[in-house]
């Protein structure tokens, strides 16, 4: 339609209206933006440009190496170790969890007496503090005085008993013990909560069709629970990679490098050897890996209609 001298205001009008559709949100969210690049973005920039330089912070001593650090990394064998245990750490925990916080979350959806009691207390290794539990767990495993070494004697089975922190098999094991037994209690009540917001005519109709319990569960309980199953997953993998209190507390990465994962490994090269640049280096790559792991899972659950 041709714009004329008396069309023209109502033109104006109509264009101004469709931009405060389009772009008011954007400038209402603007702010938020802005503090929250601030926040993220810095410690991004600034860990990138770190990772080209060596930086030692007691001699102050500062010298541009370009991808040095990351050659370095990369060609350091006890890195690549590292990042296998750091594969075996996360996914191996994260499955774990999950498959028994699921189960969780059906037994707790169900009706039992003293039900409220039980969630509660399920939350106590959730709540617990790292350092807590780490010491608790400590006690526990004790090679000589640990109480799941006694009970094993006592019933006959004393050939399993092992110094389990000590021995290099065993480490790694037991420290993934700990954080399952934490981390069992997130899934399980994320679950739960999502399992409570299924309308139960859905079920039901489900029953009068003549469907069974496991064909109600995986072919319309669990699809309803996948966008809790994407979040709560991907939240876990990120906070159990990027995890180090137990291997600190415990371990310190032995014995020898038995424990050690990237972020100990980075830790360590930064406040033990004080190489800043290579410790940035080595965290920087865990990050890009977990980048791209998010991303590709988002994608394909995406494809699945998953997140619709």
């Amino acid at each position: 339609m041709a714009i004329t001298v008396h069309t023209l205001p109502k033109t104006i009008a109509r264009w101004r209206a469709k931009y405060r559709r389009r772009w008011l949100p954007f400038w209402f969210l603007l702010p938020v933006g802005l503090v929250v690049s601030a926040v993220i973005g810095y410690p991004v920039v600034r860990a990138l440009i770190l990772s080209l330089f060596s930086y030692n912070p007691l001699s102050g001593a500062t010298a541009y190496v370009g991808l040095q650090n990351y050659t370095t990394v990369l060609a350091d064998p006890v890195f690549r170790g590292a990042a296998l245990r750091t594969v075996i750490w996360t996914f191996g925990v994260v499955i774990a969890q999950f498959l028994f916080g699921l189960l969780g979350a059906v037994l707790l959806n169900q009706s039992f007496p003293g039900r409220g009691l039980v969630r509660g207390l399920v939350l106590i290794p959730w709540a617990t503090p790292s350092v807590l539990a780490a010491m608790m767990w400590l006690w526990l495993l004790d090679s000589n005085y640990g109480v799941i070494n006694d009970l094993l004697g006592r019933v006959g089975l004393g050939a399993l008993a092992y110094a389990w922190f000590s021995l290099p098999a065993t480490a790694l094991p037991a420290l993934m013990l700990i954080d399952f037994w934490q981390g069992v209690p997130f899934f399980a009540v994320m679950l739960l909560a999502a399992l409570q917001t299924i309308p139960s005519d859905i079920i039901e109709a489900a029953v009068l069709d003549g469907g069974n319990r496991w064909q109600i569960f995986w072919r319309i309980t669990f699809p309803l629970l996948l966008p809790t199953v994407l979040i709560t997953t991907l939240l876990r993998v990120i906070w159990t990679a990027s995890y180090i209190d137990l291997i600190l507390i415990i371990t310190q990465g032995g014995p020898g490098v038995a424990t050690l994962t990237v972020p100990a490994y980075a830790y360590y090269a930064a406040y033990s050897d004080f190489a800043f640049g290579k410790a940035t280096a080595a965290a920087v790559l865990q990050a890009v890996v977990l980048l791209v792991i998010v991303i590709v899972y988002l994608r394909l659950l995406s494809r699945k209609g998953a997140l619709e």
